[in-house]
């Protein structure tokens, strides 16, 4: 028997197969939520168990068996007994023994997945939630609430539309799943190597070229990739030699790469799993999330590339030779493949669903790649293609589906609530200061957690508190998820900044200091769109430019006072005009009395410099 036909009969690519055409009859014929949400459960836990093994060894085996069979066990609970979940009542019917048992195995199954796939601190973090179910009546002061009975807590989280079969399960099933195709299948057609390709052609001999190409590439790759890690990966491997043959550190490029590859989870139209969820929860199109991140993430590249560039001026580092570029292809023979996440821009622009447009473009991609005898696929690649899909969708389900559990336990005992009173008056009732508070919430929780993790937590503590305080709704949810992003290269947990360091075989730790403070150019832009939401993509398209322009220059501003050089080296009283000018822009509204003149100061600031400096 050939190896693809071997392949082809394995279970593990039955297995890819039969998620894969589920999710596909699902756009085709939609099924009730209580066949689709256990159905997707169960096939994502039977893919991590077959992919990421406990061991070697013998007995690793018989425990992956096991856990493969209580999977099984689940999904045919859930299946066998769909008329009576069905019609059951929350809350009135008896909770069955079937129910405690079977709900008891899925939350134990479940978090051994959660623990392969990201780790024990998620574990943890679920743990103290469901402990403080049951401690609830003993809790200090505001904390305290009546607490779960046992058979209470299992039909919370496993048998109502909470838990694990709420709302962000439905994000995985609905959007995240597509998504994850959508990369999987451009990546694997030649398009993730066609846009590193095209960065290095674009930007490669512009001064700092090594650095910028990193960045333009990320925004890319960011564009079919919502994961900052998996951007390190696929850009730095050949960014980061570049940055290091032309005169940047083994930490300076790791820091630059994982800076880079960071802003891919703010990337329309794909962003991170964070920003299907943040469309799930406040009950909207998800084509107006990716809208409203244009700006956001354009602000995040051009800050970085600004600051890239200034570095270079002032070091006289990063420029790439010739020779540097003479090994990538062309790419006028590969301009085909652009259109597939052409198509996905145009289907969600035009309101198609953000599922059958991921789809469409998958389609796309697997069309054009037969223009070109290099991009064609074997029987292999399609293998592998399929195969890759249902590691990486699975891999990722696992995490928010448990992140129902905190969701449940946050809402069903008021904790959200009482926790946006206190942290309200522990901010003293101003919007600045719980705005500073939550930005230190984010960053200390996503240093241990997955970013749609620590996201959906701040969602659901952090948001309300600022809704209060007279904050836009979407604005409020973009600037917890923004500051949950950074958490990525914020150390001492900083995973993009760990997985760039490893590439470049630098100190992991100075890697990690080293973008968190290349990142301090990122970290004003979420007060502008807080401050103005029409940054945001609301309002009047003359608003929204005027302030898009605004933006982009009070950035510019600050990574100019951030690196003291325009031109030239800046003494201290410039850095300070030009970042004084740069906060009063981005923290006014645009239009008011304070912006204009704020925006005045600074153009005179800098055309001033600028003629001095001919």
């Amino acid at each position: 028997m050939s190896a693809p036909l071997a392949r082809l009969l394995s279970p593990r690519f039955l297995l890819a197969l039969v998620f894969l055409l589920f999710q596909l009859y699902l756009l085709v014929e939609p099924l009730q939520q209580e066949i689709t949400l256990p159905v997707h459960i169960g096939l994502s836990l039977l893919a991590v168990f077959a992919w990421v093994p406990a061991g070697s060894q013998r007995w690793h085996r018989v425990i992956d068996g096991l856990l493969l069979a209580a999977s099984a066990a689940v999904l045919a609970y859930y299946l066998i007994e769909l008329p009576r979940l069905s019609d059951r009542m929350e809350n009135v019917d008896d909770v069955l023994s079937v129910d405690l048992l079977f709900g008891s195995l899925l939350l134990l199954v479940l978090m051994e997945a959660v623990r392969r796939v990201v780790g024990w601190s998620l574990i943890w973090v679920i743990a103290a939630f469901v402990a403080y179910c049951f401690l609830g009546p003993w809790a200090p002061g505001w904390l305290s609430f009546q607490g779960f009975e046992f058979s209470l807590f299992i039909e919370i989280m496993t048998m109502a539309s909470h838990g694990v079969l709420g709302v962000t399960t439905q994000t995985s099933v609905d959007f995240v799943w597509y998504f994850i195709l959508f990369g999987v299948v451009y990546s694997a057609t030649g398009g993730g190597q066609l846009f590193i390709d095209s960065a290095l052609r674009l930007v490669g001999q512009r001064r700092g070229g090594a650095a910028k190409s990193g960045i333009v590439a990320s925004a890319m790759f960011g564009t079919i990739s919502g994961s900052a890690v998996a951007n390190v990966v696929a850009t730095g491997i050949f960014t980061i030699p570049l940055m290091k043959r032309t005169g940047y550190t083994a930490e300076e490029a790791g820091a630059h790469e994982a800076t880079s590859s960071t802003g891919g989870q703010l990337m329309p139209p794909v962003m991170g799993v964070a920003a299907f969820v943040m469309a799930e929860l406040l009950v909207v199109p998800y084509s107006r999330i990716a809208l409203a991140g244009v700006i956001p993430a354009v602000a995040y590249y051009f800050a970085l590339y600004m600051i890239v560039d200034l570095k270079a001026q002032r070091r006289g580092i990063g420029t790439l030779a010739a020779s540097d570029l003479g090994s990538i292809g062309a790419i006028g023979p590969r301009a085909h493949m652009f259109a597939s996440p052409l198509v996905l821009i145009a289907m969600l622009a035009l309101d198609y669903s953000a599922p059958f447009a991921a789809l469409v473009a998958s389609g796309v991609a697997l069309i054009t790649c037969y223009f070109r005898r290099e991009s064609r696929l074997s029987l292999t690649g399609w293998i592998d293609m399929i195969e890759e899909t249902a590691r990486q969708a699975s891999q990722v389900a696992i995490p928010i589906i448990a992140i129902g559990i905190i969701i449940a336990v946050a809402i069903q005992s008021n904790l959200a609530l009482k926790f946006s009173t206190q942290l309200i008056s522990l901010s003293g009732g101003t919007l600045i200061g719980a705005m500073l508070m939550i930005i230190l919430g984010c960053i200390v929780m996503g240093m241990g957690l997955p970013t749609v993790a620590a996201y959906i937590i701040g969602a659901i503590l952090f948001v309300p508190a600022m809704t209060k305080l007279g904050v836009d709704t979407l604005a409020a949810h973009f600037f917890v998820m923004y500051y949950c992003v950074l958490s990525m290269i914020t150390p001492p947990v900083a995973l993009a900044s760990y997985a760039a360091a490893g590439i470049a075989q630098a100190d992991s730790m100075k890697t990690g200091w080293l973008a968190f403070k290349l990142s301090m150019v990122l970290f004003l832009i979420p007060f502008a769109f807080v401050f103005d939401p029409s940054l945001l993509w609301s309002g009047e398209p003359h608003w929204i430019a005027l302030a898009f322009i605004s933006v982009m220059a009070a950035t510019h501003a600050w990574a100019v006072m951030l690196e003291g050089f325009l031109r030239r080296p800046l003494g201290i009283l410039l850095r300070l005009v030009f970042g004084g000018f740069a906060l009063a822009v981005l923290f006014s509204p645009t239009g008011t009395l304070a912006w204009g003149i704020a925006a005045a100061g600074l153009a005179i600031t800098h055309l001033t410099l600028w003629a001095k400096s001919r």
